[in-house]
């Protein structure tokens, strides 16, 4: 069992930044493939970026330049950085773990990030 906290989320004005963390408690972090992904309204979930357990990053086309995903296996920590942020970012942010060998995947319960002047 994997269980993860986000945070960081909030409001900001277009051109800003927040980092979003997830925290992850109750098994071996450093195993697991993390990934951030986002729903907005209306809108179907989908990949903002991923880190696996080795380190290699994917990122959405959408938001490559200006979002970097990272990890700290110390502190059981996955970290979303979100510069030059645009409204069309706003939405509810999640965090997944995955096992990379069950492909079981755990979910956080998302955190809002909305950008708006």
């Amino acid at each position: 069992q994997v269980q993860l906290v986000e945070s960081g989320g909030g409001l900001v004005q277009p051109g800003g930044s927040l980092r979003l963390s997830c925290e992850a408690s109750g098994s071996i972090f450093s195993i697991y493939n993390m990934a951030w992904y986002r729903q907005a309204p209306g809108k179907q979930r989908e990949l903002v970026a991923i880190i696996t357990s080795g380190g290699s990053i994917n990122s959405a086309d959408s938001v490559l330049g200006r979002f970097t995903i990272s990890r700290d296996n110390a502190k059981n920590t996955a970290y979303l950085q979100m510069n030059l942020l645009k409204p069309e970012d706003t939405a509810v942010y999640y965090c997944n773990a995955e096992h990379p060998h069950s492909g079981y995947s755990y979910w956080g319960q998302g955190t809002q990030v909305t950008v708006s002047s």
